[in-house]
């Protein structure tokens, strides 16, 4: 039975965190509005028509709305080409295939922002697995982040000890507690990076972070990113899939190894889905908005209730990842219990944390989404270990944003 009392001491906290707000949500607006009309632009320079929502199946031959998404994708992401398919299960598979096609045996990998993310484990080999780069001889090194900045004058010395094949960096901060790299800072250690090694190839990990600011990071000298369509480009709408962007020859490496040598991104059949893909891209930015709106309510309103928070309200956004850290298991668990209470799919099941395929701790998850996985639609999640720290990220409308919070608030206070 609800408490009527608690409910509205809540929605005033909220109120309250609100009203301090306006300054960040108006530059918010602003980000959106110049990322629409880029994206805007693209559709209408590439001429996209009713008959380009057509579908092929099979083979996926001669597939001309396949071909003109990866243009549109490929004009907004400022790539010189891009890969963009629903054959990729998830953004950890488009890594997958990314980092299969660009390394060999022998070559070198290192991550600059110390460890990637969890379920990059057993792909890279630092978890063991049969299929994993390292045993097909393929060498990982990483570099950790100091004071939440690249350690510059490390990697330049790593650099020039001897020859590093590719430089993964990772956006967003993952199940690591750092801040989100900025846009400003991929630009600095990239020109660093050329200071020494005008060849290695820069990789970035976009996930996350795709039209939170004005500016992505091919336009900044990255060779090549990756990000997924169940987050911020699908718009809430992509059912599935993910891409690669950036130079063509590395796009044509990673379309070798998705489908088949020799053949590359002319197959790969669009089975119905590219009037999705291309309403999912069109809704994106006004999507990422509310979803750094919500992330931003739910730090003032955390704050307000002197939780600690990454990053805090009226800090620079990189992504639209917000986390809280709890300090203990149970205000975290009832925190994503009641995201998933205000969701609108699954709103009845009771979340608890599991041995989750792919993460070396139990995760609880809170995601009652319309597509499974999908983390622009409002989720919450973490791993059962101290400090208890819950990710949130996503909302298709601040609405719908602000209401989900109101009940995780809710239940964290007041249930039993």
């Amino acid at each position: 039975m609800e408490n009527l009392e608690g409910k509205n001491e809540v929605r005033e906290i909220i109120k309250n965190a609100e009203a301090k707000l306006q300054e960040q949500f108006k530059l918010v607006d602003e980000i959106c509005e110049f990322n629409s009309e880029k994206v805007l632009k693209a559709f209408q320079d590439n001429n996209i028509t009713e008959a380009d929502f057509g579908s092929t199946t099979g083979y996926g031959y001669d597939d001309m709305g396949r071909d003109k998404i990866e243009k549109v994708f490929s004009q907004v992401l400022h790539a010189e080409d891009s890969l963009v398919r629903s054959q990729f299960i998830s953004g950890t598979h488009a890594l997958t295939v990314a980092l299969f096609a660009f390394l060999r045996p022998g070559d070198v990998m290192l991550s600059i922002n110390g460890k990637p993310y969890d379920t990059l484990d057993e792909v890279i080999g630092i978890e063991e697995n049969a299929s994993s780069l390292k045993s097909f001889g393929i060498k990982y090194e990483q570099i950790d982040l100091k004071d939440n900045d690249f350690d510059y004058e490390k990697i330049q010395e790593r650099l020039k000890k001897s020859k590093i094949k590719l430089i993964e960096i990772q956006r967003s901060k993952g199940y690591a507690l750092r801040k989100s790299i900025s846009i400003e800072k991929v630009e600095k250690v990239i020109k660093k990076i050329r200071e020494i090694d005008q060849d290695v190839i820069i990789m970035i990990d976009n996930c996350y972070c795709e039209f939170v600011g004005t500016k992505e990071p091919l336009e900044v000298g990255a060779d090549v990113i990756v990000g997924s369509l169940i987050k911020n480009l699908g718009g809430g709408i992509a059912p599935n899939g993910a891409y690669i962007a950036g130079k063509k020859e590395l796009v044509d490496l990673a379309a070798q190894r998705l489908t088949v040598p020799g053949e590359g991104k002319g197959v790969g059949p669009t089975l119905g889905i590219n009037r999705s893909l291309l309403q999912g891209l069109f809704f994106a930015p006004s999507v990422v908005k509310s979803s750094v709106k919500t992330a931003i309510l739910t730090a003032q309103v955390m704050q307000d209730l002197c939780y600690k928070v990454e990053p805090e309200s009226k800090d620079e956004r990189v992504d639209i990842v917000q986390t809280i850290e709890f300090g203990n298991k149970n205000d975290l668990i009832k925190y994503c219990q009641g995201i998933q209470a205000g969701s609108p799919i699954d709103s009845n099941t009771l979340p608890e944390p599991w041995a989750m395929p792919g993460y070396t701790d139990e995760v609880i998850m809170a995601a009652g989404a319309f597509t499974q996985g999908s983390s622009i639609e409002l989720s919450c999640d973490g791993p059962i270990r101290e400090p208890y720290v819950g990710f949130q990220q996503g909302a298709l409308t601040y609405e719908y944003g602000k209401l989900g919070v109101e009940r995780a608030v809710y239940r964290m206070l007041y249930s039993d």
